[in-house]
């Protein structure tokens, strides 16, 4: 991704849902004015969900997916339609594709009132309006079946993904239920004035990608520029040198997680420490459940299950951070061993029970409906969950100086 787009984290997710053959992948690229999905008469053509970040007005920066049919068959087609739901996860916005030619059925339904129950914003697309002739008020003999399923009149429309009828009508309706609150999540820039000086602590290892710097490091640095802060980019072995010199008292120095204790140790006392994690986790809306869920490590048994979960995918290395450097330290703090168990990118189990603890990353690359998804699970089902940076840092017994800049979190320890 290039500097100049917006990261897919921070993008509206638009889902088309709907059951095999109503047109969904069709009525996608109607709306984007592009063929991103493959179209067939044939039923199931799109047998995983498609992703496609791009520019819809009146929307702006948006990802679009298209999605498997709900009502494939088999046990392929049962794994194709837990992917559709899987998405709905991360949906900041559903539409709900019908074909016009039949009534809704159960599948239908039950996806109507998955979104419903998710409070996801949607439209319902009746398509193939071209194919109806004058029959064409047909559908509207079952509209009463989704207003008492909850759907508002305003909510239904007519289109056709092949003459392109009611599509401007299905992006402008869909434009006015996403109308987003301003939430005024700051990763950092909250915590600084004018001027401030905030000293950005980046190791470069095998795992950084060569040539760029990690996204949550590039959106830190940004929001310190929006908040008319200053920057300053050091690796570990630099940053004592470079507070010695720099002149200029820093209010914040920010770390990578894995550089936490060396970090520590270079930085005086009366200079506040945090991380990129921490931060991300407070931006994400679940600083509070993760540092609550960290004390768990003190409560497991030899041989309890842990759950390591990462948001995005990546090649694994040598010294990967999640499956060799977490397990490690987790073993040598607890003195204990455990039985670990990986996932990473959509994949979140729905039954969180058999774990005693969840490790998650700071989940820079999901969205925040996808992260809130995750933490609720894990709230629901009462199993306490932390994130990598906070773990770090209690392992290493540095978490409370980390928290010193969030004072109403501080006071939970």
């Amino acid at each position: 991704m290039g500097l100049n787009q917006t990261p897919s984290a921070e993008r509206l997710h638009i889902g088309f849902f709907g059951k095999r053959n109503a047109g969904k992948s069709s009525v996608m690229n109607a709306v984007t004015g592009q063929d991103l999905a493959v179209v067939s008469e044939v039923k199931g053509t799109t047998t995983d969900p498609v992703y496609k970040s791009m520019e819809l007005l009146p929307l702006g920066p948006v990802v679009m997916m298209d999605t498997p049919g709900i009502d494939d068959e088999g046990q392929l087609g049962d794994l194709r339609v837990k992917k559709s739901y899987q998405v709905l996860n991360k949906t900041d916005g559903a539409v709900l594709v019908l074909d016009g030619q039949v009534c809704p059925g159960p599948e239908d339904l039950a996806l109507l009132k998955r979104i419903q129950d998710k409070k996801i914003p949607y439209v319902a697309a009746v398509n193939k309006a071209d194919t109806l002739g004058t029959k064409k008020e047909a559908p509207w003999r079952w509209q009463s079946m989704l207003e008492e399923a909850g759907v508002r009149p305003e909510q239904i429309l007519m289109v056709s993904a092949e003459t392109g009828e009611g599509i401007t009508d299905l992006k402008e309706r869909l434009a006015a239920v996403m109308k987003e609150e301003e939430s005024g999540r700051r990763i950092v820039g909250d915590l600084l004035e004018l001027d401030d000086l905030a000293v950005l602590v980046v190791p470069i290892d095998k795992a950084a990608p060569k040539g760029r710097l990690i996204l949550p490091q590039q959106q830190t640095i940004r929001d310190i520029l929006d908040a008319d802060a200053q920057a300053l980019v050091v690796k570990e072995n630099g940053l004592k040198e470079a507070l010695e010199t720099t002149g200029k008292k820093p209010k914040l120095v920010i770390t990578d997680s894995q550089a936490f204790g060396k970090v520590s140790k270079d930085t005086p006392e009366d200079i506040l420490l945090t991380s990129f994690s921490i931060l991300f986790a407070r931006y994400k809306g679940n600083l509070e459940q993760a540092v609550r869920g960290v004390a768990a490590l003190n409560r497991l048994k030899e041989g309890d299950r842990i759950l390591i979960s990462e948001g995005c995918s990546h090649h694994r290395q040598c010294g990967d951070i999640g499956t060799v450097k977490l397990p490690a330290w987790i073993r040598e703090y607890t003195g204990k061993d455990f039985s670990f168990e990986f996932t990473s990118g959509t994949e979140f189990p729905d039954d969180l029970t058999p774990y005693g603890l969840i490790v998650h990353c700071g989940g820079c690359m999901l969205n925040e409906r996808e992260m809130k998804y995750r933490l609720s699970c894990a709230a629901d089902q009462q199993i306490p969950m932390t994130n990598y940076g906070i773990l770090i840092a209690y392992v290493h017994g540095i978490l409370k100086r980390s928290l010193q800049v969030f004072p109403e979190i501080y006071n939970l320890l």
